[in-house]
Order: structure tokens, then C-alpha cells, then sequence
């Protein structure tokens, strides 16, 4: 009974620190009150505002080279018609608002679970307020709580993992990762082959009604390397140095362009090729699996895809923080250190966007400084959560019985699950 109690309590805090902050958040978007730096809200009420009303005829806007995003997202961004009494940016805030809270919900829930805890909503509360109101202004929340359904679904329901992460993938790409950390067997024929199927499935749909579901594929061949990239610390420091190139705003983020820089997109391209490289070989010699591991297995893949990319956008911080969430929702889990250098990155992030932008687009000392920091930290989480995954799955386990992984799907009370040789 005091154990029920004491977590209530524990819930009753999260909960009304997520009002709180939830509450300013909201303001700012609604310019109730004013955040530091420029406005974040444009994309919404200009961008994706303008997306909607081309969507809305049936057709995807084929010839907007910033429309970059796979066909799903075509539903985030007409989202807004649910609400159609409050127009169409606050209908957009209130329903980021509302995965906000899904996402808290389920987190929350899980929490509650044996063998699980509430640090990870904890995580998700202090990591949204700390990114600030670009969280409500664009739908990568909307991404994220399908992603959070995911991993915690999964662990039971192989077929859910799948379903709901192609249909991420389909969103944003980027949850098609969530299913590197299945134990391989039947979790892992269950789960991907649900993937693929809901990812061909609704791909035809789209295809069928509407034109250009697939046109994104082309809108990113002339991309250069974006300012806040791990990449672009190479060309921030060259530019003290006489180099000649410039900063503009180029397919929707703002860029470098120039001589070299086709050299340092190329760099973090086969970074990102060398990354995948080494979860290819973590799957290979993985020989156990705990109830945390393919959450685990996510974040790591997401640090990875995240640190290498060409383009680190604010709000990939958010894919980071609800990633971190679920594993600290496990208290098997050992990336309690990585998420809290992601928490640490993701306020870094809030003040070199959009507080002092300006100085990183400037590359001046405090804009440089700021990058240094923030991508020293992903780098930093990243190194620690991939030696903390190899060594949990790879390095310690020694002998045991013979494996078993459709076990992981039934959710047995052992902690460690061994994979098949």
C-alpha cells in the first residue's frame, strides 16, 4: 500500500510539472507570451499551412523542393482540419500538444509496470521544456509519440513494434531504426515483416490517390551541409581562415555552401554508411537480449543516424529525448548516462536555436562555441551508449541456455533473453 501511495505521488509531480511547463510552451506559440529569440511558429503558419492547402486538392506539392518528407506526412500536416474552428496554426499546436501528453501518458503508464519506472517520464517532461516551443512547431512530436508507442509496445506485441514503426517510417524515416534491437527469430520475423508490409501497403495507397507520394526522393540531391551539423564545425573554423563560401538558406535550413562542402557532405555520409556498419556488426555478435535491449538498441541507432547526419535541425533533439525516455523506462537499462548528456545537449540546442542563432550563423566565438558543446555532447552520448550496448549484449553475457527469442514477445519475468547463434 505505502508503495502505491509513494507512486501516485511520484505521478502526481510529473504530472503537474508537465502542466506547468506545458503551459508556457503553449503561450509562446500562441504569442501569449514572448520566447527568447526569433519566432519558431513560421513553418507552421507559412510552410505548413501552404503544404496543407496543396494537400488538401489531392496532390502532393511537386514542385516544392523543401517538401522533403515521406508520404505520411502529408496526414501530420492536414492534422489540423480536425479542429477546423480554431484555424489552422492553434489547431496544429493543440494537437502537438495533445501527443505531448500521449506520449507522457504512456510513459507514465509503463512506469507503473513491474520490472519498469518513471524516469523515463521524467525524461520526456524535463526534455521538452528544456528544447522549448519548437517542440508545438513542428510535427516531429506527432513522430515521436508513434515512435514511444513502438518500443513500449514491443516488447509484448512484435507485430505493433512493426506496424507502428513503419508507419513512422513513413512519417519521418527515421523510426524504421526502432527495429534494429528485435532479438533475432520470430520477434524479429514477426516485427519487420509487419513493417514492411504496413510501409508497401500504405505506400501503394498513397501512390493510388495521390499524386507525388514519391517525389521527396529527388528534392535533396543539391543539399549542402547545414550550420548546426557536426560536419559544419570544419567549415565554421575555416571561415576565420579565409575560406569562401556562404551561409543561406537552402532546401528549408539554413546552409553551407560552397568549395568543400560537396567534400564534408560526402565525410558524413560515409560516417553515417560506417555507422550502420557497426549496428550491422553489433546484430551479427549480439548474444543476449534484457527487456530493455531493443530500446536500447533504438537510441543507440537514432545517436548514430543523429551525430553523423549532414543535418542536425533542432528538433531531431526531440527524436533523441523520446528514444532516451523509453530506455529509462526499463530498469535494465544502462543509457541513464547518455540520456542525461542528451537532456544536457537538448538545452544547448534551445540556446544556439533560436535564442542566439544569429551568432551561429555568424560563426563568431559564441555561436561556435555553442556547436562545440552541443555536438561534443551527442558525440559523447553517442561513444557511451554504444559501449554500453556492446558490452551488455556482447562483451558480458557468457554461456546460458539455449536461446529462445520469441520469449522477449511473451514477457517473461527473466531479465536477460539470449539470442539465437
Amino acid at each position: 500500500m505505502k508503495y502505491v501511495k509513494r507512486g501516485e505521488a511520484y505521478m502526481a509531480r510529473i504530472l503537474t510539472v508537465w502542466v506547468l511547463t506545458r503551459t508556457v510552451l503553449l503561450l509562446c506559440v500562441l504569442h501569449v507570451l514572448t520566447a527568447p529569440g526569433p519566432d519558431v511558429t513560421s513553418d507552421v503558419s507559412v510552410i505548413y499551412q501552404g503544404w496543407y492547402e496543396v494537400l488538401r486538392t489531392g496532390t502532393f506539392p511537386l514542385d516544392d523542393v523543401t517538401w522533403q518528407y515521406p508520404p505520411a506526412a502529408a496526414l501530420a500536416v492536414l492534422s489540423p482540419a480536425l479542429l477546423p474552428f480554431l484555424g489552422y496554426a492553434p489547431a496544429f499546436f493543440v494537437l502537438a500538444l495533445l501527443c505531448d501528453a500521449a506520449v507522457c501518458g504512456l510513459l507514465g503508464y509503463a512506469g507503473r509496470q513491474p520490472g519498469k519506472s518513471a524516469r523515463g517520464a521524467w525524461v520526456w517532461v524535463a526534455g521538452v521544456a528544456l528544447l522549448g516551443p519548437i517542440v508545438y512547431a513542428r510535427y516531429d512530436v506527432m513522430v515521436v509519440a508513434v515512435a514511444v508507442a513502438a518500443l513500449l509496445a514491443g516488447a509484448r506485441h512484435p507485430r505493433a513494434l512493426g506496424v507502428l514503426a513503419g508507419f513512422g517510417a513513413l512519417l519521418k524515416v527515421w523510426p524504421v531504426l526502432l527495429l534494429v534491437g528485435t532479438p533475432r527469430g520470430r520477434v524479429t520475423r514477426r516485427s519487420w515483416t509487419a513493417a514492411a508490409g504496413t510501409v508497401l501497403g500504405l505506400t501503394l495507397a498513397f501512390l493510388v490517390t495521390m499524386p507525388g507520394a514519391l517525389a521527396f526522393l529527388t528534392f535533396q540531391r543539391d543539399r549542402g551541409t547545414e550550420v548546426e551539423s557536426l560536419g559544419a564545425l570544419v567549415l565554421h573554423v575555416a571561415r576565420h581562415l579565409g575560406w569562401r563560401g556562404e551561409v543561406r538558406l537552402n532546401y528549408g535550413s539554413v546552409e553551407f555552401l560552397g568549395p568543400y562542402v560537396p567534400l564534408v557532405s560526402t565525410a558524413a555520409q560515409a560516417l553515417t554508411a560506417l555507422a550502420f556498419c557497426w549496428l550491422l556488426l553489433w546484430r551479427l555478435r549480439a548474444r543476449a537480449w534484457s527487456a530493455s535491449t531493443p530500446a536500447d538498441a533504438a537510441f543507440v541507432a537514432v545517436l548514430l543516424f543523429t551525430a553523423t547526419s549532414r543535418v542536425i535541425s533542432p528538433q531531431y533533439l526531440l527524436w533523441l529525448v523520446g528514444c532516451a525516455a523509453v530506455c529509462l523506462a526499463f530498469r535494465t537499462s544502462r543509457m541513464t548516462v547518455p540520456a542525461r548528456l542528451v537532456l544536457a545537449a537538448t538545452f544547448v540546442t534551445f540556446l544556439e536555436f533560436p535564442v542566439w542563432f544569429s551568432h551561429v550563423v555568424a560563426s563568431d566565438p559564441l555561436g561556435v562555441s555553442l556547436l562545440f558543446v552541443r555536438n561534443g555532447l551527442l558525440v559523447a552520448a553517442t561513444v557511451l551508449a554504444c559501449r554500453n550496448l556492446w558490452r551488455r549484449t556482447v562483451s558480458e553475457p557468457r554461456g546460458g541456455p539455449q536461446p529462445v527469442p520469441g520469449q522477449l514477445s511473451q514477457a517473461p519475468p527473466a531479465d536477460t533473453y539470449a539470442s539465437a547463434p
